[in-house]
């Protein structure tokens, strides 16, 4: 894991980092954010009811659908704030996310949550799950490679470690000095990601291979925007013990030369227990970087692979 120039900065719905902000002046706290990943990165706090004006404390507000359009409001659909928390959403994703490295978000608002929000029918008679956050849509709509999450699902393992990773990731990217980045630069970077990315799509490292070895004649502002899409997009999902271990083959594979019948023997065996779900990845993925220790391999030293966060977040035992 390489070190960065400024710190990682998030976005956070701010009930989520402790802040008394809901409507009955209580918050959400996220143990998680607040007290192991925040010792790794700095939080800027975003409770777009209290910037549209609302009052703390203030009535409880919703999605209702009216015709073709769907209001924020109360559920006697007075006070409708939809356009407010549409304009305040678009003045942050185009002057504040763009220094973010993350954000998350607050499941099931009508305001931040990003996805399964309620929607009302107008008489209040019943709702359907089909809504997206105001605030939300926003920063994701104009920032499409951020990484985002809510805190409900950050309460699943791999879901924790994924946005986690696709952090440090874009943030590394974010490092890069793009304007005078080049394709030697691309590639560089996509050699680091390597393994990283294998491990999680395998089409999406080779068709990003593919890209970089076709750059002649191409805009490279276009190229670089093309790439930080797909990659962020093939990281976006957590990678399966199958694509994990047919990684840890590969890595394995540069030690062929290398390693004992027994620690040959030993290696696979580890590789084949977390395949199968009997250990968790540091298993196997603690037995190489332990070879590589001994048997040193330049290329496999710069992979982000082997340690894409801080080893103190713990987030590969349980993966």
């Amino acid at each position: 894991m390489r070190t960065f120039e400024s710190p990682i900065q998030i976005g956070i719905s701010a009930c989520l980092a402790g802040d008394k902000v809901r409507f009955d002046t209580g918050h959400k706290r996220s143990n998680f954010c607040m007290d192991e990943l925040g010792n790794y990165v700095e939080y800027k706090r975003f409770c777009p009811e209290v910037a549209v004006g609302m009052s703390i404390p203030r009535a409880t507000i919703r999605q209702v659908r009216v015709g073709d359009t769907i209001k924020v409001c109360r559920p006697d659909g007075s006070g409708d704030v939809g356009e407010k928390l549409t304009q305040y959403g678009e003045k942050v994703a185009y002057e504040q996310a763009k220094d973010l490295s993350g954000f998350v978000f607050c499941a099931k608002s009508p305001s931040c949550g990003m996805e399964r929000v309620k929607v009302y029918n107008e008489a209040g008679t019943g709702n359907s799950s089909e809504g997206v956050g105001f605030f939300a849509a926003q920063i994701m709509k104009h920032n499409p490679n951020l990484p985002c999450e809510e805190n409900g699902r950050l309460s699943d393992i791999h879901l924790r470690e994924n946005f986690v990773m696709r952090v440090y990731v874009y943030k590394h990217w974010q490092e890069l000095n793009l304007d005078c980045v080049g394709v030697h630069d691309l590639t560089q970077f996509h050699a680091q990601h390597k393994y990283l990315l294998m491990s999680h799509n395998y089409e999406s490292y080779k068709a990003l291979g593919r890209l970089l070895g076709n750059v002649a004649g191409r805009d490279i502002a276009e190229v670089k925007e093309e790439y930080i899409a797909g990659l962020m997009q093939g990281l976006s999902r957590p990678a399966s013990r199958k694509n994990q271990a047919n990684t840890l083959s590969h890595l394995q594979g540069y030690f062929k030369n290398s390693l004992s019948k027994v620690e040959k023997e030993e290696l696979c065996q580890a590789i084949e227990q977390y395949r199968g779900g009997i250990v968790p990845l540091y298993v196997p993925l603690t037995l190489i970087k332990h070879h590589l220790t001994v048997h040193k391999n330049d290329y496999l030293e710069q992979q982000i692979y082997f340690r894409p966060y801080p080893d103190e977040l713990k987030l590969r035992f349980g993966i």
